[in-house]
């Protein structure tokens, strides 16, 4: 007894248990050696928080890639794991002591540490919980996490080699600091705002002199610090003053006056105060012309001893005193309000301040060269869409070093240690023997670092005899969204191509940001972001999987748009209606192995016919990542050709008394959905298991069943064209009906004029269709007719006629056909000109040229027939 599908869809019931039993089977669990594999790591979730829509998005394309390659006969691994997230995670524990009435300074590193711990166990959990909603086929048996001690080790040694090749130093530099976390930022990590703020001009005194220099600055708080002041060497107002100096009005200091080409001396008074440890540029110039860098500031963003009565104050309540104070002594010259772009910490929302610090840096140039060159070869990444590809070489080309300490706790310590009396420096992936004289560094490293290991890492490496390692590295595809291009894609290809000598990945498939129906991105303080598991809950997880699939293309941004929600409701509803139509007129006892196609008629032939088509043009846009184009075919075929056309027609054959024509309809209506379901599993899996199960199948499961393939008995290059006689037919008295307002209880006689004598046998087998779809009955082929006839043309130019009598109206009827001659006229140019078109021929498949001229051929003879039809009017 097969099972039965409930009178309508209850999205609830239908996913409810499936991954539990899925799961519980292994039916996931990569590792048949028979096959071919194919892998795919998960970008690895921040245990930050719950999942949103994005994260829905990203992990639903890869799952239905794993599916497809999984029923195509891969051993496919989708490896599960998530991120530690450094700062992230550390900002969101810190916040929560914070509630607590506790920081971490005050319970010590290693209680803080059980606490992120605990943390993380939480939220994964919570992550799980989500994937299974989502109906992913993740292998949990070798999920990962990138502070688990595999992936520790790998880190280790990636440091090791790195530091031994000299690629990895020590450096002071300006970096990105965020004084409330007190930690270095990544530029990921910093978030540009346009907010208001202001350009202070200040005299500077001339040493001896009564002469002033007007400096502008947005930052005086940092002029505790200054060094030099800079003008040009060709700028004629300032010749005479190069070598000689300027008292600083913040502390009274003797600045040097220097000259530099970097300076613009179209900007501002082209007069520039040198800050060396509080921004990039001075930095430079500093280390140009050798100048001292000392810092004004603590990294809790107070000010530090050089600031004498400033000392201790908040960086920007010394801005406000400083100015004051300035203003007092006549120091201001004036103050121009301006609206700039500041950094600000992604985690804290602290502004970010340009800070001298000492960190660990990987030098970056080898590496981007080395991940440049390979993109040369057929060895490279394949970016699809191919224009990121660009993005990827330019920031390469561009790659600043790269700052790799953080000032946090949770993360991979970095493993280095400084001996306590001589201070020497000692890197490996153990502490030194004698470790009661060395202390470890205390800061840890970037999350992207550990990351950017995540292909081979999470693989087993540095064993490389690791058998997953062997086995499923480099991994196939990864996906991705095109804002971390930079911070980890880049980083996973150099490192990967540093460490294994190949590229982590084959394709890297990149998609947009999901926006509001209005195109803004989607954030809480525009309060328009989207729930999966609320979605979920309304409307079920393969109604959202299939409407995010199917409503962008590689590389574009996704608009959350309810009425295509709506849409890919209906048509699950639509797919769940025409499963019980079939199971309705199925003996219970078939068995699918069992299923013939000996009696066929003209409408299996062509379902059959269609369906090869839809599988080859699947495969085809499956293999390309083409899934808006995969949505279309399968909707189209399975709204319009099975449902509106097929079903509706095969009701004729159903309700034969002749047992054999029904059975030919049985069985095509059964192989058929058996395929639609087996194509529409990777995007909508629950729904597919439900249906599969209740009709006659072959595997256990959906899950590990064959994709369909294209069965090369049922291709007929002929039958589009004789179906396409018959849907004429039909359209043309429906439409014919509707303009006359003819009820469908009036059966109407019809006729055929055809040139073609061969197309008699064909119009008799349309015949049984039209009475049932049309309630009409044919009265011959080119036979005398009325003149009270309302006319269509059909395929190849033959004419269809309608006899109305009382109905016609002869003004009307000419009217239409001068309307579709000129809509012939258009379709005639347009293939014209499309065939005319050099670029065209040459370039686009040889398929859709040959369509196209199949069309031109078509229009051309309709547009005769309505013409002929014209003159005789």
């Amino acid at each position: 007894m097969k099972k039965e599908l409930a009178s309508k869809y209850d999205h609830q019931s239908v996913e409810k248990g499936k991954y539990a039993h899925w799961i519980e089977k292994k039916y996931f669990e990569a590792g048949d050696m028979s096959k071919k594999p194919y892998a795919i790591v998960i970008p690895p979730p921040n245990v930050t928080g719950k999942l949103h829509l994005g994260h829905a998005w990203d992990t639903t394309l890869q799952d239905m890639i794993i599916r497809y390659k999984r029923m195509q006969g891969y051993d496919a691994l989708w490896l599960p794991g998530m991120d530690h997230a450094g700062i992230a995670t550390q900002a969101k524990v810190e916040a929560r002591m914070r509630e607590e009435g506790i920081s971490r300074y005050d319970i010590g590193r290693e209680k803080f540490l059980e606490k992120a711990w605990s943390w993380k166990e939480e939220y994964a959990s919570i992550i799980r919980a989500q994937w299974e909603k989502l109906g992913l086929s993740l292998d949990y048996s070798k999920e990962r996490f990138t502070l688990d001690e595999g992936l520790s080790e790998a880190v280790k040694e990636v440091f090791v080699r790195l530091y031994e090749k000299g690629y990895i130093y020590q450096g002071k530099r300006i970096i990105n600091w965020d004084p409330v976390q007190r930690t270095a930022l990544s530029n990921i990590e910093v978030i540009h705002k346009e907010i208001e703020g202001a350009m202070y001009y200040f005299k500077y005194k001339l040493e001896d002199s009564d002469r002033e220099l007007v400096i502008a600055t947005t930052r005086p708080e940092t002029m505790f610090a200054d060094q030099a002041i800079f003008v040009h060497p060709d700028d004629e107002r300032y010749q005479d003053i190069i070598g000689k100096k300027a008292i600083n009005p913040a502390n009274g200091e003797a600045l040097p006056i220097m000259a530099d080409s970097y300076i613009d001396r179209e900007f501002g008074t082209a007069v520039m105060k040198c800050t060396p440890a509080h921004d990039p540029n001075d930095f430079a110039l500093a280390k140009k012309h050798h100048l001292d860098m000392p810092i004004c500031m603590n990294d809790d963003g107070t000010m530090n001893e050089m600031c004498g009565k400033y000392q201790g104050m908040d960086r920007f309540e010394c801005r406000k005193a400083l100015v004051a104070d300035f203003e007092k002594q006549g120091v201001v010259d004036h103050i121009e309000k301006i609206t700039h772009q500041v950094g600000h910490s992604e985690r804290s929302g602290a502004i970010v301040e340009p800070y001298l610090s000492k960190q660990w840096f990987v030098k970056m140039e080898p590496l981007a060269k080395a991940a440049l060159e390979n993109q040369k070869k057929d060895s490279k990444v394949n970016f699809v869409p191919p224009r990121y590809e660009k993005t990827f070489n330019q920031w390469m080309e561009n790659i600043e070093d790269w700052c790799i300490s953080r000032q946090l706790w949770w993360g991979h310590q970095v493993p280095a240690w400084y001996h306590n009396e001589t201070g020497e420096v000692y890197v490996g992936k153990v502490p030194p023997q004698d470790a009661e004289n060395w202390h470890q560094d205390e800061d840890v490293l970037d999350t992207w670092f550990s990351s950017a290991l995540w292909p081979f890492s999470t693989m087993g490496w540095p064993n490389t005899e690791d058998p997953l390692f062997k086995r499923y590295f480099p991994t196939n595809t990864l996906v991705t969204g095109y804002d971390i291009i930079f911070f980890w894609v880049s980083r996973m290809i150099f490192q990967s191509l540093e460490f294994t000598g190949q590229r982590p990945f084959e394709h890297v498939l990149i998609h947009g940001l999901i926006r509001d129906e209005q195109g803004r991105k989607m954030s809480k303080s525009l309060g328009n972001g989207v729930d999966p598991m609320d979605v979920i809950d309304q409307y079920g997880a393969d109604t959202l999987r299939f409407f995010l699939t199917t409503n962008s293309a590689p590389g574009m941004d996704l608009r959350y748009i309810p009425e295509k929600l709506e849409a890919s409701w209906n048509f699950i509803n639509k797919i769940w209606n025409s499963a019980r139509f079939v199971l309705m007129n199925t003996d219970e006892n078939l068995e699918y192995k069992d299923l013939k196609f000996d009696h066929l008629n003209l409408c299996d032939k062509w379902i059959l016919n269609r369906l090869n088509e839809v599988i080859r043009e699947v495969d085809a846009n499956m293999d390309k990542f083409e899934f808006v184009n995969v949505g279309s075919e399968l909707y189209k075929f399975i709204w319009d050709d099975f449902c509106s056309w097929y079903i509706e027609l095969t009701k004729v054959h159903l309700n034969s008394d002749d047992e054999t024509v029904k059975q030919a309809s049985v069985h095509t209506l059964v192989y058929v959905l058996n395929a639609i379901v087996r194509m529409l599993h990777p995007f909508m899996p629950f729904v597919t298991e439900e249906i599969y199960q209740a009709i006659p199948h072959l595997e256990e499961s959906i899950c590990i069943s064959k994709y369909p393939q294209a069965n090369p008995e049922f291709d007929d290059d002929q039958i589009n064209d004789q179906f396409t006689y018959l849907m004429d037919i039909v359209k043309g008295i429906r439409e014919i009906r509707a303009h006359y307002t003819i009820k469908n209880a009036i059966e109407v006689a019809y006729s055929i004029e055809t040139k073609d004598n061969n197309l008699e046998s064909l119009l008799d087998q349309c015949v049984p269709y039209i009475q049932k779809l049309c309630h009409a009955s044919c009265a011959g082929y080119n036979i005398e007719t009325s003149d009270d006839v309302a006319t269509a043309t059909i395929q190849g130019g033959s004419n269809l006629v309608v006899e109305l009598g009382a109905y016609v109206d002869k003004e009307a009827e000419k009217e239409k056909l001068m309307s579709e001659l000129k809509h012939l006229e258009g379709e005639i140019k347009r293939c014209t000109n499309m065939l005319n078109n050099e670029k065209f021929v040459s370039k686009a498949p040889q398929e859709k040229v040959d369509l196209e001229r199949k069309k031109l051929a078509d229009y051309t003879s309709k547009y005769e027939a309505v013409k002929e039809k014209i003159s005789k009017n």
